[in-house]
């Protein structure tokens, strides 16, 4: 069961996580036009089934990198956080200097198989300890830019489709950052709430959707043409309706519902190329308790077994598909007096599925400073991970995806 909501510690975190403006509804970004809970617009193209797939799973709050695969080789680590340390003899898959957190057992066998791998010390090219800066900063991913369009939004654009299908917010509502541009996208909390209210299986004379066509069709203006991409997206969408529901073979919490959602999706094979997910409340300034039980641990255990799930649910579509997590900012090295940690810098980004060099830890590691304000030195940025993917899964321009940013070899992706 979905465990007691916490209140995030940064009242910021709190205001910018309750983002379901529109929560259960079918939105396609730009220019809308809004019917019943439904935001629509642009054209739907014929669906073509994608050759790659992207996931991109955002742990909103900052999650700290240093529980979740944990410097045990470093000796500084120990003595910061003589509280919330995991034991070294706790960890999993450990090699001299890194060990992954013991709640993450379920993606063992990914890690063995060689499709998991971690990039450590990775981040903005400059420190942000604000949750909602941060969060822009790294899904905009093109600093100065005054044009309002994200990284995923943009990597969709690199091609000549204009289907709604590439892009899809499974968090429902607004969609991130990352997805936001002038390509259409898609926005859905769920896979059977895209639909047009009130057009269901008992209105066995499709009576809400005849009347639409016949307010709309003959509209030659923007939203007319918006209502005409409505209904050719809502019928491109069919046959992810109709791919099985597994969703009890996944934990019973936001995540493990959203990524049942997210691999329905994917197993519809109607075309999406990147997904956005989110997993909330990282936020752990104080409390996060140790390696035999609190926040960090039913987190991790969240991650762990909502991610397993999602693997053994694709199917057949496994083979194309790469997931990435991404947090806007990690957390300091030293514990707080409150058993929590602080907003930090550097962090650690996962990778798992098709195409990922796994059982391996990458990143380049300065060592950890036992001061107050001690954080995670940034050695990766984090768009030089995100660039591997992009290039090798998608043959994409990465300087069409990342303006003016030079990626530096991470090694962490195999080349198409």
């Amino acid at each position: 069961m979905t465990s007691p909501l916490r209140q995030p510690c940064c009242p910021e975190f709190a205001a910018v996580s309750r983002r379901g403006l529109f929560s259960g509804a079918v939105a396609l970004a730009g220019a809308t036009t809004i019917i019943g809970s439904a935001a629509i617009t642009t054209s739907a193209a014929a669906v073509t089934p994608a050759s790659s797939v992207l996931v991109v799973l955002s742990l909103r709050g900052a999650a700290d990198g240093l529980s979740l695969v944990v410097p045990h080789g470093d000796p500084v680590y120990y003595d910061a956080r003589p509280s919330i340390a995991v034991p070294s003899d706790r960890l999993l898959a450990k090699d001299g200097l890194f060990g992954l957190h013991p709640e993450l057992e379920p993606l063992v066998p990914l890690w063995n198989a060689g499709t998991l791998a971690a990039v450590h010390a990775t981040g903005l090219p400059a420190p942000n300890r604000s949750h909602f800066s941060a969060m822009e900063e790294v899904e905009d991913a093109d600093p100065g830019s005054t044009i309002r369009s994200g990284w995923l939004n943009r990597l969709i654009g690199t091609d000549a489709s204009t289907s709604p299908l590439q892009g899809f917010n499974a968090a429902g509502g607004v969609v991130p950052t990352s997805l936001y541009g002038v390509q259409p996208v898609m926005s859905a909390g769920s896979v059977d709430s895209v639909e047009i209210p009130g057009d269901d299986k008992w209105d066995v004379t499709k009576g809400r959707r005849s009347s639409l066509h016949t307010l709309w069709d003959g509209q030659s203006g923007p939203l007319g043409t918006a209502m005409r991409s409505m209904f050719g997206a809502l019928d491109d969408f069919a046959p992810v309706k109709d791919a099985a529901d597994h969703s009890d073979d996944y934990p019973d919490t936001d995540l493990g519902r959203a990524l049942a959602e997210v691999a329905r999706v994917i197993r519809g094979d109607v075309g999406v190329e990147v997904v956005t997910v989110d997993q909330g409340d990282w936020d752990m300034h104080s409390g996060m308790g140790t390696a035999d039980g609190g926040w960090m641990n039913r987190n991790a255990r969240d991650l762990a077994t909502s991610l397993a799930a999602f693997f053994d649910d694709l199917g057949a579509q496994r083979s194309k598909v790469t997931l990435v997590t991404i947090s806007e900012f990690g957390r300091r090295t030293v514990e707080n007096a409150s058993q929590g940690l602080d907003h930090g810098y550097g962090n650690v980004m996962f990778l798992a599925g098709a195409g990922v060099k796994g059982g391996t830890y990458y990143g380049q590691w300065q060592g950890l400073s036992e001061d107050l304000d001690s954080d995670v030195m940034v050695t990766t940025d984090y768009r030089s991970v995100l660039s591997e993917v992009v290039s090798s899964r998608f043959g994409a321009s990465t300087a069409a995806v990342f303006p003016g940013f030079s990626p530096e070899s991470v090694g962490v992706m195999s080349s198409l």
